[in-house]
C-alpha cells in the first residue's frame, strides 16, 4: 500500500533541550536527504544516527541537528522513517518542520503514525489504543495496563474468548449444513444453550474484573463528607501532603467543594473535599450542602469522616444513613483528644500522624480491591473494550431469549455470530471506517 510520506513534530510543544520531527513514508529518507547536509542519508545502514545540518533553499543552516534513519519494515509504522532532532527551541522546530514540507512532505494527522502501524498489521487495534493509553496514563498501575495491553495481552484474552465462540458457531454450522449427523433440536437445547450460558459467565468474569481496569485507569470518584468541623479539609492536606484546605477551628470554612488529584499506591483517586453537611439558613452555605449531596450520589468511594472524640449526634446518624449503600470508609478522627465513638469497621487515625495516614490509604486500597492488582492480571481498562464486550454479553442474551422461544437454530446463531463479531471489533478484525478515524483522531500530533 502506498501512502502519502507524512511529517510532524512528536515532542511536547514548547522549549526544551531537544524537539524531535518524525518523518514517515516511502520519500522520507529521500526528501530528508535533499535538506541534509552531512553523509548521504540514502546510502547509510538503518537504526543509525547522523550529524549534520538542515538547510534552506539558499543552503544557508537553519539548525545543526541529529538525524536517525530507520528502513522499512523495521520502523513503528513499517516504512522508511526519519527522526530529525532538532534544538528544542519553538521557533527552530517551526522552521525546520516547515522546510520538511516544503519537499512535498504532508503534515500528518493526530495520530496518524499509530494508524499506519495498524493498517501496515504491526499492532492490531487494541495495541494501537494502548499507545495512547500509556501517553495518558495518570499513575503507575494505568501505565502497566497499559503495557499489558501493547505487549499484546488484551488481544490474547478477546481471541481466546472468540475462539471459543467460534466453536459454538462450527458446531451449528455442521448441523445445518449435515442434518443427517445430528438432531437439531437437540443440539441447541442440550448443547448450545449450556454453552452459551457458560459463556456469557466469562464475560460476567471479564466485566466485573474490568470494573478495576477502569479504576485504575481513569482514578476513582471519591468524595471526602462529614459534619462541619470533623477534620474533613485536614484529611485532604495529608492525603495530598500539602495544605491545599483551609483548616480553622471555626465550623464551616469549606463553603464548597474542593477538587484534587492524589497517587496512593499506583492508584489515582480523584478526591472531592466538600462542604460540611448540616441545616443551615446561611444561603451560600446552603448551596455548598446541596453540591456536597451531588457529589455523594457521583461517588464511586465515600471517606465519611466523624469527630471520635465526640459521641455520634444526629447528623452524623443521617450521614451514616445517606452512604449506606455507597462503598465507603468510616474514619473516627482527632483519636488523639480520646475516643468516645466506635462503629463496626471504622478506622479512627490522627490526620497529624503520618503512620494513620499510611493506614487509610492502604485501607482505600482494600475496599477498592486495588491493592492486589499486578501485571498478571487480564482485564479490560479501555471503556470502548468494556462497552464492546457489554455488548456482545447482550447479544448472547438474545440468542439465549431464541432458544426459548423456540426459534430456529440457524436465527439463534445470527445472535452468536454478532456477539463473535463484536468482540472482533475490539481488535480491529471487524470494524468501520469512520470508527477507526474517529479513534486515531483522538491521538497526539506526532503519534
Amino acid at each position: 500500500m502506498h501512502l502519502e510520506t507524512i511529517a510532524a513534530i512528536s515532542t511536547a510543544y514548547g522549549t526544551a533541550g531537544i524537539s524531535v520531527i518524525r518523518v514517515s513514508g516511502n520519500d522520507a529518507i529521500i526528501k530528508i536527504n535533499q535538506i541534509f547536509r552531512g553523509k548521504d542519508l540514502t546510502k547509510v545502514k538503518s537504526h543509525t544516527v547522523h550529524y549534520g545540518f538542515i538547510v534552506d533553499k539558499d543552503n544557508n543552516h537553519i539548525d545543526e541537528v541529529m538525524v536517525t534513519v530507520l528502513r522499512a519494515p523495521r520502523s513503528f509504522t513499517t516504512e522508511d522513517m526519519v527522526e530529525i532532532a532538532t534544538h528544542g527551541g519553538i521557533l527552530v522546530t517551526e522552521k525546520v518542520l516547515k522546510r520538511v514540507l516544503e519537499t512535498g512532505i504532508r503534515l500528518a494527522k493526530p495520530g496518524e503514525y499509530t494508524e499506519r502501524a495498524f493498517i501496515h498489521g504491526r499492532i492490531d487495534l487494541a495495541e494501537s489504543e494502548a499507545v495512547m493509553d500509556l501517553i495518558s496514563a495518570k499513575n503507575e498501575k494505568a501505565m502497566q495496563l497499559a503495557m499489558q495491553a501493547l505487549r499484546g495481552e488484551t488481544t490474547k484474552l478477546i481471541n481466546d474468548l472468540r475462539e471459543e465462540l467460534l466453536a459454538i458457531i462450527a458446531q451449528i454450522e455442521v448441523n445445518i449444513d449435515y442434518p443427517e449427523y445430528d438432531d437439531i433440536e437437540a443440539l441447541t437445547n442440550a448443547k448450545i444453550k449450556p454453552e452459551i450460558i457458560k459463556f456469557i459467565s466469562k464475560l460476567d468474569e471479564v466485566l466485573d474484573e474490568s470494573v478495576k481496569g477502569r479504576l485504575v485507569r481513569e482514578g476513582v470518584e471519591t468524595v471526602i463528607i462529614g459534619k462541619p468541623n470533623v477534620g474533613k479539609s485536614s484529611l485532604l492536606n495529608a492525603l495530598l501532603k500539602e495544605d491545599r484546605a483551609i483548616v480553622t477551628d471555626i465550623a464551616g470554612t469549606t463553603r464548597d467543594t474542593i477538587e484534587e488529584r492524589v497517587n496512593i499506591g499506583g492508584i489515582t483517586l480523584n478526591l472531592i473535599d466538600t462542604a460540611g453537611i448540616r441545616d443551615s439558613s446561611d444561603y451560600v452555605e446552603m448551596i455548598g450542602v446541596k453540591r456536597s449531596k451531588e457529589a455523594i450520589k457521583k461517588a464511586e468511594l465515600v471517606i465519611l469522616v466523624l469527630d471520635a472524640s465526640e459521641t455520634l449526634s444526629k447528623e452524623d446518624e443521617r450521614l451514616i444513613e445517606l452512604t449506606k449503600d455507597k462503598r465507603r470508609i468510616i474514619v473516627g478522627n482527632k483519636k488523639d483528644l480520646g475516643i468516645k465513638t466506635k462503629l463496626p469497621n471504622m478506622l479512627h487515625l490522627s490526620t497529624l500522624e503520618k503512620e494513620d495516614i499510611k493506614r487509610l490509604e492502604f485501607a482505600i486500597l482494600e475496599e477498592l480491591k486495588l491493592s492486589e492488582i499486578n501485571e498478571d492480571y487480564k482485564f479490560l481498562s479501555n471503556v470502548r473494550h468494556i462497552e464492546k464486550v457489554e455488548e456482545a454479553k447482550e447479544a448472547l442474551n438474545k440468542a439465549l431469549a431464541a432458544i426459548e422461544v423456540g426459534y430456529p437454530i440457524d436465527i439463534v446463531e445470527l445472535d452468536i455470530r454478532k456477539a463473535w463479531e463484536l468482540l472482533g471489533e475490539i481488535t480491529g478484525d471487524y470494524y468501520a471506517e469512520d470508527l477507526i478515524d474517529e479513534l486515531f483522531r483522538r491521538f497526539c500530533l506526532g503519534k
